[in-house]
């Protein structure tokens, strides 16, 4: 009995266009995507998640075009998907990065700057890596990341491969996802914008009356040590805003 092969052109290219979609993807995603992570290390991961994935969305996708363009048109259409996607996970998880240099802005920090590792290793406030890194792992901690496993296999609903890329969709979902990351990390801010305000107002008063002493210079370790402080003590509720943002945006992600 002859054994067909008639189905390997088939499977060979919907895998290609899964890979271009998973592989963009996690390399732009927090965690995934770090600088620090090797890039075999991260294609073998998106490679595995390619084959996890292939048999639910087989379906999705057409038949094999008949001629080379046409596979480079989807390829591209896969690599774009990939890439909105990718993004918007990177800038969701910026409300963290936008919460740690405003904090670290008004206790007087916003000198210490490092590398932060969940946003390509660019220089951020420290407080920022801090939460950024944190809040990766509660979302790990949690399992908040079954429903980013969910939202992406949800993409293929949303970003079906058959239909033209939504372009200004995407935009509005980007726009949507800035605006949103700004307002939660200004909202996490919050206690320290009004202890910022309230201090540096003490401050400029104590320093017209004792214009001959550097009233700011004494008084930043008390600012610094205030600050960290507060940071202590509403660390959890911080995180607690942050990580329902986070599952309030997949949620909807998953409809």
């Amino acid at each position: 009995m002859p054994i067909s092969i008639d189905w390997l052109p088939q499977t060979a290219y919907v895998l290609v266009l899964v890979f271009a979609r998973m592989g963009t993807m996690l390399m732009l995603m927090p965690g995934f995507g770090a600088t620090n992570i090797p890039v075999r290390v991260r294609l073998s991961f998106a490679l595995v998640f390619t084959f996890v994935m292939f048999p639910l969305v087989m379906d999705n996708y057409p038949l094999v075009p008949l001629n080379g363009m046409g596979a480079v048109v989807m390829l591209g259409h896969e690599l774009a998907v990939g890439f909105i996607l990718g993004g918007t996970a990177r800038l969701l998880l910026s409300a963290a990065q936008v919460a740690g240099a405003t904090i670290a802005f008004q206790t007087g920090l916003s000198f210490a700057q490092m590398a932060d590792p969940t946003q390509g290793g660019i220089q951020g406030a420290i407080l920022g890596n801090f939460l950024a890194v944190l809040g990766l792992a509660l979302i790990f901690a949690l399992d908040l990341h079954y429903l980013v496993l969910a939202a992406i296999y949800k993409s293929y609903t949303l970003f079906s491969p058959t239909a033209d890329l939504m372009v200004e969709d995407a935009a509005k979902l980007a726009i949507d996802v800035v605006s949103g990351s700004f307002t939660v990390g200004a909202q996490m801010a919050a206690p320290f914008i009004i202890f910022g305000l309230v201090f540096f107002f003490g401050l400029g008063i104590l320093a017209r009356l004792m214009p001959q002493i550097q009233v700011f210079f004494i008084a930043m370790p008390a600012n610094i040590a205030l600050g960290l402080l507060l940071f202590g003590l509403l660390l959890t509720i911080m995180m607690t805003w942050y990580l329902g943002y986070i599952e309030q945006f997949l949620m909807k992600m998953i409809g």
